[in-house]
């Protein structure tokens, strides 16, 4: 724990807890001497006890005043989940449920499903580095890879607003490579991130997106999943075409983009899904597939420690007061001796 000071300057005062150690704390006794009294071994320790509280009553609320705090910490973790780019569809098909209708009902639309359940993948794997990309028409940097949980929900809780209209699936995955790429640590080992496509459709990639993906992949080893979200009646990515006509990316472009995706060089799996609960299914089995010991560095905030410090010097202080309080003088008054030398309690009377 590394402490400091917003007024060090006032930490000169210290000496001054050394005070009670040296003088008395309470009126003196009136007897001329204690040297032929036996000794008492429970007064000393009150004494000590007593000056003691005393000197820690000052340094306590020295340090008080000086404003003594803990500084803020990052405290390096091991947990458990990989660092994860989420590609997310925005396209306006997303805003349809897996009937390819506006949803009715208790109906779900593809990206209220994906937002909800998304979620709840995110509040099972609290130590997760987590960035967000969108496309449609065009991609979208939403959010690069961080830690800053509130952010990524806010983030995911936006995805089902309206889309807009077309799906550009090639220059969104150009798009999560490169921020894989720049999340990776310089010399240091892969954290092993992962991307994670959550589509309902594709589209024909150009071949320039294709040439830049390739390239992407040899210098960014990644795992990457692919969750395509079905639509009830259209075709799916492990379909096979009917007549060799129709084995075009044009005809078939979740086929092809399927294909595309597993030559890539990558480590690559596709899920389908045509219910909610088969997306569900689905992303706990790739919750389970990237779950591996990662390091993460937990930000621990300023503590002010200086209530505490006054909190100590008010009790020591309260100690005090309360032995002052039990204090007794002698009674009778005033001490006197006698002719012959006894000491005696009362009034001293003339000879």
């Amino acid at each position: 724990m590394t402490l400091a000071f917003d007024d060090p300057a006032i930490l000169l005062l210290l000496p001054l807890a050394a005070l009670p150690l040296a003088t008395p704390l309470f009126v003196p006794s009136a007897l001329p001497s204690l040297s032929f009294l036996p000794r008492d071994p429970v007064s000393t320790g009150i004494d000590i006890g007593l000056r003691l509280a005393a000197a820690l009553a000052i340094l306590t609320l020295i340090l008080g005043l000086a404003g003594l705090h803990r500084v803020a910490l990052d405290v390096e973790r091991i947990g458990r989940g990989a660092p994860l780019v989420l590609l997310l569809d925005r396209s306006s098909s997303m805003d349809d449920g897996f009937a390819g209708r506006p949803p009715d009902g208790d109906e779900e639309t593809k990206s209220a499903t994906a937002r909800r359940l998304l979620i709840q993948l995110l509040a099972r794997r609290p130590h997760d580095r987590v960035g967000i990309v969108a496309f449609s028409t065009a991609p979208m940097p939403v959010l690069p890879v961080t830690d800053q949980r509130a952010a990524v929900l806010a983030a995911i809780g936006a995805i089902d607003r309206p889309g807009l209209a077309y799906t550009d699936v090639g220059r969104g995955l150009v798009l999560a490579f490169s921020m894989v790429a720049l999340d990776r640590p310089d010399g240091g080992p892969d954290p092993g991130h992962a991307v994670l496509l959550v589509s309902d459709g594709a589209a024909v990639i150009d071949r320039r997106v294709q040439e830049a993906l390739r390239d992407a992949a040899v210098r960014t080893p990644l795992h990457l999943y692919w969750l395509f979200l079905r639509t009830k009646g259209s075709r799916g990515i492990f379909d096979e075409p009917q007549n060799p006509g129709e084995d075009t990316p044009q005809a078939m472009p979740e086929r092809h983009l399927h294909r595309f995706l597993a030559g890539l060089g990558v480590s690559y799996r596709a899920f389908e899904a045509t219910s909610a609960q088969a997306v569900e299914a689905a992303i706990g089995e790739i919750d389970s597939l990237e779950s591996r010991p990662v390091r993460f560095w937990e930000r621990i905030p300023r503590r002010d420690l200086a209530g505490a410090a006054y909190a100590g010097a008010a009790a020591c202080v309260g100690l005090l007061m309360l032995a002052k309080l039990a204090e007794r003088r002698p009674a009778g008054g005033r001490v006197a001796a006698d002719g012959g030398g006894v000491i005696r309690h009362g009034k001293a009377r003339a000879p």
